[in-house]
């Protein structure tokens, strides 16, 4: 008869039959107890677990566990992947914020981007104009950025590329940085073939990409969205743009004249100043400008996309790509745009439209239009930082958006 106060890993047998000998192994008659003990069953494990004991997936003996470190570096923060590859990767994507924003604002791409290219690129996130800052002025903001890409790349060896990815406001100071830092090599200035040769900060200029920039500025009709498009409201706009947002809304709408010169956005698309703005776009082998379709109360599809209205993509012509579900129209431009002619732009009288000149100018150039349009998101009434996932969980229904400029990106 088997008793037992508790069920537990011992059981205590109170019988044994005397026919069983006595041994070292059973104890004399009256005192005979066996002990049965049961084992523990073994812990199940978990999938991830297994993976890892069994060295398969991500978990392989020969994969190198990597790490995304930043650093703080020459007034913003440099992302890479933390390796002991002798390798070090050679390409600077340089990543600018917009009005009232921060190095932060680009963390989600900047980390996506490392993690996708971990041995390629090096990703710096501009912090030399943030916050206030970005009220100084478009001419001042380029002047701070240039210095410090010139200080990453002194600080960083290894370097042999360079590409530019900004948001809305930092894609006009990002378009300043490069025509400060363009340098057009010895003895090629006069020959077309050569026009596209030129160098960035002493590396090879690849990708330009701007995300709802105001190419156009904000003065034009419905380009300050905002607005709703009501002259009254767009005219004062311009008159007082200068008390919301100092220099730099003076540039964005048009209306400075230091030192009596053009607008700083016209002499920004041209090359007959004292920086070749359109050269050193040209000398960028893809020049890309994704713009929000609607729901941007900050910036224009026109402007952002830099068309005319005529050129705007027909509702009937937009779609969506089941791979990238808020991309509804995609231009591609010609990327061997031949060479760039320099053009002197003469504003004759006030009836000159200024728009058209600016569209004269980059004209010049290819660009590959993308179109964005969240209508069937509910973060779309944050359209203008949904489009750069900003804030991740506030505008993560933009990250197909990111997806797309580095799925396209070229190395």
């Amino acid at each position: 008869m088997i008793a037992s106060s508790s069920f537990s890993s011992t059981l205590q047998l109170s019988f044994i039959p005397d026919s069983i000998p006595s041994s070292p192994r059973f104890p004399p008659s009256g005192q005979h107890q066996l002990q049965i003990r049961f084992l523990a069953p073994p812990k199940k494990l978990d999938r991830m677990e297994l993976m890892k004991r069994l060295g398969i997936g991500c978990f392989a003996a020969n994969r190198i566990k990597r790490e995304v470190k930043t650093e703080k570096d020459s007034g913003g923060e440099d992302l890479f992947v933390d390796s002991s590859a002798a390798e070090k990767p050679d390409h600077l994507v340089v990543m600018v914020n917009g009005i009232i924003g921060s190095s932060a604002d680009w963390k989600y791409a900047a980390e996506q981007f490392v993690k996708k290219f971990p041995e390629k690129v090096l990703v710096h996130r501009s912090e030399s104009n943030c916050a206030t800052l970005t009220f100084d002025g478009v001419d001042m903001m380029g002047e701070r950025l240039a210095d410090e890409v010139l200080s990453v790349v002194e600080n960083r060896s290894g370097l042999k590329k360079i590409s530019f990815v900004a948001h809305s406001l930092g894609g006009l100071v990002a378009r300043y940085a490069v025509g400060k830092l363009y340098e057009q090599k010895t003895g090629e200035a006069n020959s077309p073939s050569k026009a596209k040769s030129g160098e960035i900060a002493g590396l090879e200029p690849m990708n330009f990409i701007t995300f709802a920039t105001p190419h156009l500025g904000s003065r034009g009709h419905r380009q300050f969205p905002i607005l709703c498009g009501l002259p009254f409201l767009e005219r004062t706009a311009s008159q007082t743009a200068h008390l919301a947002a100092g220099r730099t809304g003076k540039h964005l709408f048009l209306v400075d004249n230091d030192d009596g010169n053009l607008p700083l956005l016209i002499r920004m698309a041209t090359d007959s100043f004292n920086f070749k703005f359109i050269s050193a776009l040209n000398a960028f082998k893809r020049r890309v400008a994704y713009a929000n379709v609607n729901f941007d109360y900050m910036v224009g599809w026109r402007t952002s996309s830099i068309r005319r209205p005529h050129e705007l993509p027909k509702p009937n012509l937009l779609a969506t790509d089941p791979n990238y579900p808020h991309i509804v129209y995609v231009e591609n431009g010609n990327v061997d745009s031949g060479c760039c002619k320099s053009s002197s732009t003469v504003v004759k009288d006030e009836n000159t439209d200024l728009e058209e000149e600016m569209l004269h100018g980059l004209g010049q150039l290819s660009w590959e239009r993308v179109d964005v349009s969240f209508h069937n998101s509910k973060q779309r009434y944050v359209a203008h930082n949904t489009i750069q996932v900003k804030t991740y969980w506030l505008h993560s229904d933009g990250k197909d958006v990111v997806f797309h400029m580095m799925d396209h990106f070229c190395l």
